[in-house]
């Protein structure tokens, strides 16, 4: 079995710097770590290949030269394989835009590992927020998808996945090859040996920029395949003055808050 994890380096940090020019992060110099939800979809990967040991890990993504730190973390941790999509031109790509070349990405590395039974994703970046670019890789390789997926196993020729819902969870059958989005489960994720830490840092990691994808549209990369234009970005002022209600006990704790909205003509 081969499943492909896709991961995004993201900033570690609440300083965001907006390049007040194109309106994107500037990621130089900024502390990174692998994105929250992506670390929950390698857990993912691992549990399948802890029961099916013949399951191969790749894991992709799209980003600098510094994004080959975020997948060394994912070779100590489980990943087999990794590869990095890195081109000036891709460079201000929007959702649309990134999951368009990741989807050619994820069609060149299938040349190269063979056809992965299933694209693993987090819900979303923490530093977007927008949950898009899964489903939309999902769209463009026409694969079927499940979003917010807590728990997954094998099954058959498919995969049998536990998801999260607004009014309780569900267990969805879906047939490989799929597209998963995971959404954080009642563990954390499993952490770095020595021995797989050692060999991640030795590890050669195969870039893949534009001439790898001959197929790839140039209108439909970077700011120029970016339907999305951002009118201003900015960081939230941090407010003060917060009051925290303790009484001796939940009911004085209630009447206490109800007390003061009412004295404030809140209600």
């Amino acid at each position: 079995m081969n499943v492909l994890v896709c991961i995004k380096q993201v900033p570690d940090t609440t300083e965001i710097k907006i390049n007040p020019e194109t309106n994107t992060l500037i990621r130089d110099g900024v502390p990174s770590i692998v994105n929250t939800f992506d670390t929950y979809a390698l857990e993912a990967a691992a549990r399948i290949k802890d029961k099916n040991p013949d399951t191969k890990i790749v894991v992709l993504s799209m980003g600098p030269e510094q994004a080959k730190n975020a997948l060394k973390e994912c070779l100590s941790i489980a990943a087999d394989k990794a590869y990095l999509v890195s081109d000036r031109a891709f460079g201000g790509s929007d959702t649309l835009a990134t999951s368009y070349i990741l989807s050619n990405a994820i069609r060149k590395v299938e040349e190269l590992e063979g056809k992965f039974d299933a694209v693993f994703c987090g819900k979303q970046a923490i530093d977007g927020d927008t949950a898009q670019v899964g489903p939309e890789i999902a769209e463009h390789l026409k694969y079927p998808q499940v979003t917010y997926a807590l728990e997954i196993e094998a099954d058959g020729d498919g995969f049998k996945v536990l998801k999260e819902g607004q009014d309780g969870n569900q267990v969805i059958a879906v047939s490989a090859p799929c597209l998963i989005t995971f959404t954080k489960p009642s563990f954390d994720p499993r952490y770095p040996t020595v021995r797989r830490k050692m060999a991640a840092n030795k590890a050669q990691i195969p870039t893949l920029t534009a001439e790898d994808f001959p197929q790839i549209d140039r209108e439909r990369i970077g700011l120029k395949g970016s339907p999305t234009h951002v009118k201003r970005s900015f960081v939230p002022e941090k407010k003060k003055g917060d009051l925290k209600i303790k009484e001796d006990t939940n009911e004085a704790s209630a009447i206490k808050l109800a007390q003061l909205l009412n004295d404030a003509h809140v209600i």
